[in-house]
């Protein structure tokens, strides 16, 4: 009995898929990508718990993912983590704009309340 495996390549073309790639690529995107963003509305949440304005809660997402992304710098270095300078820059860019991102979406008013 002969048996014949056929593989079938599926190219999904569209803006979306594009980008994702791209950022991929780029080394912006990877598997931490949802714990920043995590981290971002949880920080968010306590801070206005603890009475923060919705500024200072964004502020403070800002100045912790600042010191966070310090800190890995010196912990796991650039190239022997990323690969290269231009991915590690990419990548943590791209963690303190998820972050920050989903932050301020945190302390966006109700949709009755935007006027």
């Amino acid at each position: 009995m002969n048996v014949k495996i056929v593989t079938v390549d599926v190219v999904v073309d569209n803006p979306f898929t594009k980008f994702v790639s791209w950022t991929i690529q780029k080394g912006a995107l990877d598997h931490w990508t949802a714990y920043h963003i995590a981290a971002g509305l949880f920080i968010a949440k306590v801070a206005q718990w603890l009475g923060a304005s919705d500024l200072w809660a964004v502020l403070w997402v800002l100045i912790i993912g600042i010191a966070w992304e310090i800190f890995e710098y010196f912990v796991e270095g650039t190239e022997e983590t990323y690969g290269t300078v231009e991915k590690w820059a990419w990548n943590t860019a791209s963690d303190i704009v998820v972050e920050v991102g989903a932050a301020w979406w945190m302390v966006l008013p109700a949709g009755s309340l935007i006027s």
